[in-house]
């Protein structure tokens, strides 16, 4: 806490006004804070701040047909963090369509789509039935889904497989494709690459850690489905490498970071290290104002330094 506020507020008279604009693929964001796909509740978080004030609402996933989810218990704390086994529950995208084309007014922001399948069909006909909705932004693909054509295996721990999504769903839409890669794999580069090489605007990374945890008192696992997806503060430092050795890489593709964001410093760290834009996630369980802290913020913070646009600043750390 004292960390977040360590950076001052106030903007001295006369100072000219901050540009925090930043573009990925088509989509112009006012700012480069966003929330972490299924993390973020749009009408509960009105009740908090202006959620529109967000570079972008990243929706949770969609699949094609409705989803109950996995057993409970879905959620467990551990130190520096949480895993999650929700199994992405959701509504399917035929009603998630129907809800949004009725509700689509209170969005004066950009609108990102996640969506997930376990087949290239699936992730095709999904982004077929959202084409005709024409106030979505973009889509974001969570390829850390199962491929049950390749025997289970997510599609994102393939170089192949990521780029032949990727490369499918390209051929369906105009719209800006982000590619949300899995921190699980051998050589993320090699991931990111394929993104590129498919057509991929832009690539979030990354999603969450395999992780399990053990409960002692029933002697069994902490989450229903054993293995959950680890997130939070714990993840930052090995988010950051992951997308060091994109960069290093020279893999000229726009950066999403996603891990562990928890204030205004974390979010300057990742985006001095080069990262265009970031999501936030877990924090907003712990504080439901982290992303509208996190967009005064930085706006403070270059007023600081006198840098008065963040394409100055974006990538500015010195190796």
């Amino acid at each position: 806490m004292q960390k977040r506020n360590s950076i001052c507020k106030t903007r001295e008279p006369g100072i000219k006004k901050i540009n925090l604009e930043v573009k990925i693929g088509d989509i112009n964001f006012k700012n480069p804070v966003m929330n972490a796909s299924g993390t973020f509740d749009f009408f509960e978080y009105m009740d908090f701040f202006n959620v529109n004030e967000m570079g972008a609402f990243i929706h949770k996933s969609i699949t094609l047909k409705e989803r109950k989810g996995n057993p409970p218990p879905r959620i467990a704390e551990v130190l520096g963090g949480m895993i999650n086994s929700i199994g992405i529950q959701n509504e399917g995208v035929d009603k998630f369509s129907s809800f949004w084309q009725e509700n689509k007014d209170f969005i004066k922001t950009n609108f990102i789509v996640s969506i997930a399948g376990t087949s290239y069909a699936e992730y095709e006909e999904i982004v077929e039935k959202l084409e005709s909705n024409s106030f979505f932004s973009g889509y974001e693909i969570n390829i850390s889904c199962p491929n049950i054509e390749k025997g289970g295996r997510s599609f994102g721990q393939s170089p192949k497989d990521t780029y032949e999504v990727v490369k499918r769903i390209k051929n369906k839409t105009r719209k800006t494709v982000i590619v949300k890669l899995s921190p699980f794999v051998t050589d993320i580069t090699e991931i990111a690459k394929k993104s590129k090489e498919a057509g991929a605007d832009a690539i979030t990374v990354a999603n969450t850690i395999p992780a399990i945890k053990i409960n002692l008192k029933t002697k069994k696992p902490s989450l229903g489905n054993i293995i959950g997806g680890l997130s939070g503060p714990v993840t930052k430092p090995i988010i950051m490498k992951l997308i060091y050795e994109i960069i290093k890489k020279n893999i000229k593709i726009p950066i999403i970071a996603c891990g562990g964001i928890t204030n205004t410093e974390d979010a300057l760290e990742y985006l001095a290290l080069g990262a265009s834009a970031v999501q936030i996630g877990t924090a907003n369980f712990i504080n439901p104002l982290v992303i509208k802290e996190v967009i005064e913020g930085l706006e403070t913070y270059l007023l600081q330094q006198k840098i008065y646009d963040i394409m100055e600043f974006i990538g500015i750390l010195k190796i």
